[in-house]
C-alpha cells in the first residue's frame, strides 16, 4: 500500500510535457540569480593578472551551484508529477532557498557566505529526504537517499568553508562541488545499493527539453535586461546607441541559431529518445555552458556600450569574444547530441574569432562586438540558405540509442 501511494508521484505516460505555471514562477527566480551572475563577471571586467583569474573562478564556481539547484529542479519535475502538492511544496521551496542564494551572490565568496551556504545545503540535503519519504515504500525512494547521503558528505566542505578562514573559503567550496557534481556524474553509488542508472531513468523527455529550452531564454532574457540597463544608465551619444543596437542584434543572432534544427527538435529528440536520461544528461551539460556563454557575452555588451570607442583592453575580449566562443563550442556540442554531426558552418566561424582575437585586441571594444556581430550573422545566413535547399534532418542522436544489451531496469 505504501509503495502504491509512493507510486502517484511518478509521472503518468499520460502527463502533459509542458512546463507548469509553477516551473515558470520558479524561473524568476533565476532571473534574478543570473542576473547577479552576470554582475559579478562584470565587477571583475577591469581586473587583470591573477586578480582576474581569481573573480572569475569565484563567479563560476557560484553559477555551478545555481545552476546544479536549477537542473536537478528540472529532473524532479520531469520524473515526478509537479501537479502533486508535495512536488509543489518542494518547488517553492527550492524557490526560495534560489532567491536567498540570489541575493546574497554578489558578497557570497565574502560576507554573506552563511546565508549562501544555508541555503544551498536546504536544497541539496533537506529536498531529497523531502521527496524520499513523500515516495513512502517505492523503490524509487533510494534515488533520492542516495543523493542526501552524498550531499551530507560534502555538506561539512561548505560549511567549513562558509564559518572558516576567508584564504581558505574557495578551495574547500571548490572541492565540495566537485563531489556534488561528481555524485551526480556517477550516480550517488551507496555501499551494497550500488549507483543509480541515471542514463536509464523514465524521464518525461519532452518536458526536460522545454525547461533547457526556456533557460536558454531566461539567459538571453538576462542579456537583454543588461543592454537595455546600460544604455539607460549612460548618456546619450551616436556611438552608444549605434553599440545598443549591434548588441541587441548579436542577442537576436544568438537566438536564431540556437533555435535552427537543434534547438528546435530538442523537443522531438529527447521524446524519441530510446533512452531520454541518457540524452538529457548530456543536454543538460551543453546548457550549463550555453548558459553561460550567454552571461559572459551580456557583459561584453555592457564593457562596449559604456565605452565603445574607448582605449583597447585585451581582458575585455574574455567576454566580447570569449563569450560567442564559448556559445558555438556548446551549440556544435548540441548539434552532435541531435543528429551525430558537426555543423561547418559553426566550425568555421569558431575558427575565425579565435584567429581574429589577437587583432582585435588592438582596437576599440566597438570593433570587436561588430566583427563578432558580422561573424554570428553570417553564421545564421549560412544556416537559413542551407534549410531552404534542403529539408530537416533526420534524427541520428549517437548518445540515446536504445539496445537489447542496455534495457536493464533504473535504478
Amino acid at each position: 500500500m505504501a509503495a502504491g501511494r509512493g507510486a502517484a508521484l511518478l509521472r503518468a505516460e499520460a502527463s502533459s510535457g509542458r512546463a507548469t505555471f509553477l516551473e515558470l514562477f520558479f524561473d524568476l527566480a533565476f532571473v534574478v540569480a543570473l542576473t547577479r551572475v552576470s554582475q559579478r563577471f562584470a565587477d571583475v571586467s577591469d581586473e587583470t593578472g591573477w586578480a582576474l583569474v581569481g573573480g572569475l573562478g569565484r563567479t563560476l564556481l557560484l553559477f555551478l551551484a545555481l545552476w546544479l539547484i536549477w537542473s536537478q529542479t528540472t529532473w524532479i519535475t520531469s520524473r515526478y508529477e509537479p501537479e502533486r502538492s508535495i512536488i509543489q511544496a518542494v518547488v517553492i521551496g527550492t524557490m526560495f532557498a534560489a532567491l536567498v542564494m540570489a541575493v546574497t551572490l554578489p558578497r557570497a565568496v565574502e560576507e554573506r557566505a552563511v546565508p549562501f551556504t544555508v541555503a544551498y545545503l536546504m536544497v541539496m540535503v533537506v529536498r531529497p529526504l523531502v521527496v524520499a519519504a513523500a515516495l513512502r515504500g517505492h523503490p524509487r525512494r533510494l534515488v533520492p537517499f542516495r543523493l542526501a547521503a552524498w550531499s551530507a558528505l560534502s555538506a561539512p566542505l561548505w560549511l567549513v568553508g562558509a564559518l572558516g578562514p576567508d584564504r581558505l573559503r574557495l578551495s574547500l567550496w571548490a572541492a565540495a562541488l566537485a563531489v556534488d557534481y561528481l555524485a551526480w556524474a556517477l550516480g550517488w553509488p551507496l555501499p551494497r545499493l550500488g549507483a543509480a542508472a541515471v542514463g536509464r531513468w523514465r524521464i518525461t523527455g519532452e518536458h526536460l527539453a522545454e525547461r533547457h529550452q526556456q533557460i536558454f531564454l531566461i539567459a538571453l532574457g538576462e542579456s537583454i535586461l543588461v543592454i537595455g540597463a546600460a544604455f539607460g544608465g549612460v548618456d546619450y551619444s551616436a556611438e552608444r546607441a549605434a553599440a545598443f543596437g549591434i548588441a541587441f542584434i548579436t542577442s537576436a543572432v544568438l537566438w536564431r541559431i540556437y533555435f535552427h534544427r537543434a534547438g528546435r527538435l530538442l523537443n522531438e529528440a529527447l521524446g524519441r529518445a530510446g533512452l531520454p536520461g541518457q540524452l538529457g544528461t548530456a543536454s543538460e551539460r551543453t546548457h550549463a555552458l550555453i548558459v553561460l556563454s550567454v552571461l559572459v557575452t551580456a557583459v561584453g555588451y555592457e564593457l562596449v556600450i559604456a565605452q565603445p570607442f574607448g582605449p583597447p583592453r585585451p581582458t575585455w575580449l574574455l567576454f566580447v569574444v570569449g563569450g560567442p566562443v564559448l556559445f558555438l563550442l556548446a551549440r556544435i556540442r548540441l548539434d552532435y547530441e541531435i543528429f551525430g554531426r558537426v555543423p561547418r558552418s559553426r566550425v568555421i566561424g569558431l575558427v575565425v574569432l579565435l584567429l581574429v582575437t589577437t587583432a582585435l585586441a588592438r582596437w576599440s571594444p566597438m570593433v570587436g562586438l561588430s566583427v563578432v556581430a558580422g561573424v554570428l550573422a553570417l553564421i545564421a545566413l549560412v544556416d537559413a540558405l542551407r534549410s531552404r535547399q534542403r529539408p530537416l534532418e533526420d534524427l541520428a542522436s549517437p548518445i540515446a540509442r536504445e539496445t537489447p544489451g542496455n534495457r536493464e531496469p533504473e535504478a
